[in-house]
């Protein structure tokens, strides 16, 4: 694989602000204190609380407060000095914006006691954030129309509509980041010279095939959505939202050529009222019996490459981060958009009318 240095997923940070609220329908009864943590909530809290914050809390006695909040309010709040959370569980693009803001607090990997830090790999780490997952930007496509491994392979050959006609979909700038990074590729650029991205270059790319793209999507659900009615038979899409189109019958596959891989991490916020839980929460959540359930449940790959080994064969293929589809990814550089998305966004705005 290629292997850019950590830096990130046009995940956007989700969820409405509410007030803090245990999860819990039970407490220790002597509880050793809490920790506030954000969370995008959905799925992925109901995963987070069986895998982690239940057994956590079993361990420490340790509360675990779950707030559903956006970026723009987190921001807020370390900017108004009232801030109530320890712990913010989101995309590494978010905890760059955090980061920048002087937001965030260095994790202790030299005090890890439940993780091994050596057993998560330095593209997943950076001081003062712990990539806890992996998720994809990947091809889907609709395995009526390209049948016994006809699909393209590769975003050259996903370029190629008189190959391989057929209507399509990629991001719109509205999701967060369009697929440049796929544009540069199937342009000839290698994957470990994507960045720093060429975005005229990208946007003459883009321009090739854009009369078949049907539309550029903006949610995940979308882009799932057309997947499965088969309004599209290709297109970019997030790993776990085509898997779980396809667990309910859609027929969908991934061809992993080529794919982005993004993360989510956890930042301990500056002046933290809850600081030692929220090392000792990190340090717990990061080991690999706690990492494992994402992948179990809802196709995200773990970054602790022990919980590879909790895995069978068949959940290993399809998920990002495995040892075989990390031969053919790169990492997406949110440092780079977060320094050039306005320009790109200047740029889109112009393109797409045209």
């Amino acid at each position: 694989m290629t292997r850019t240095r950590l830096t990130r997923r046009n995940l956007l940070i989700a969820g409405s602000a509410v007030l803090a609220t245990p999860y819990l329908s039970s407490r220790p009864a002597r509880a050793a204190g809490q920790v506030v943590i954000r969370n995008p909530g959905g799925a992925w809290s109901d995963t987070q609380k069986k895998y982690i914050y239940e057994p956590f809390t079993t361990e420490t006695g340790i509360e675990v407060v779950i707030v559903p909040t956006t970026l723009t309010k987190m921001l807020a709040m370390v900017k108004s000095g009232n801030n109530e959370l320890d712990i913010a569980d989101a995309g590494y693009d978010g905890l760059v914006e955090l980061d920048k803001a002087k937001a965030l607090a260095p994790i202790d990997y030299a005090g890890w006691k439940y993780t091994n830090p050596d057993d998560i790999p330095e593209e997943y780490k950076t001081a003062n954030t712990a990539g806890m997952a992996l998720y994809a930007t990947v091809l889907g496509y609709n395995k009526d129309t390209f049948a016994n491994n006809s699909q393209p392979k590769g975003w050259a050959e996903f370029w190629d509509a008189k190959k391989f006609p057929g209507a399509r979909t990629l991001q719109d700038m509205a999701a967060g980041t369009p697929n440049l990074e796929f544009a540069l590729i199937a342009d000839g650029v290698p994957m470990d010279k994507v960045y720093p991205i060429d975005i005229d270059r990208a946007f003459k790319s883009m321009s090739r095939i854009k009369p078949y793209i049907k539309k550029f999507w903006d949610t995940g659900a979308l882009s799932a959505q057309m997947l499965a009615d088969r309004d599209i038979v290709l297109g970019s899409i997030w790993n776990g939202r085509l898997q779980a189109i396809a667990d309910k019958g859609a027929p969908v596959a991934i061809d992993w050529t080529q794919h982005m891989l993004s993360i989510q991490a956890y930042g301990i916020f500056n002046g933290a009222k809850n600081l030692k839980n929220a090392q000792l929460y990190v340090d717990y959540a990061m080991q690999a019996k706690a990492q494992v359930g994402m992948p179990r449940e809802l196709n995200y790959g773990p970054t602790n490459i022990k919980a590879f080994d909790m895995l069978t064969a068949a959940q290993k293929a399809n998920l990002p981060g495995s040892p075989e589809n990390m031969k053919r990814c790169f990492i997406q550089d949110v440092n780079w958009w977060g320094n050039n998305r306005a320009k790109v966004n200047a740029t889109w705005s112009k393109w797409i009318l045209t």
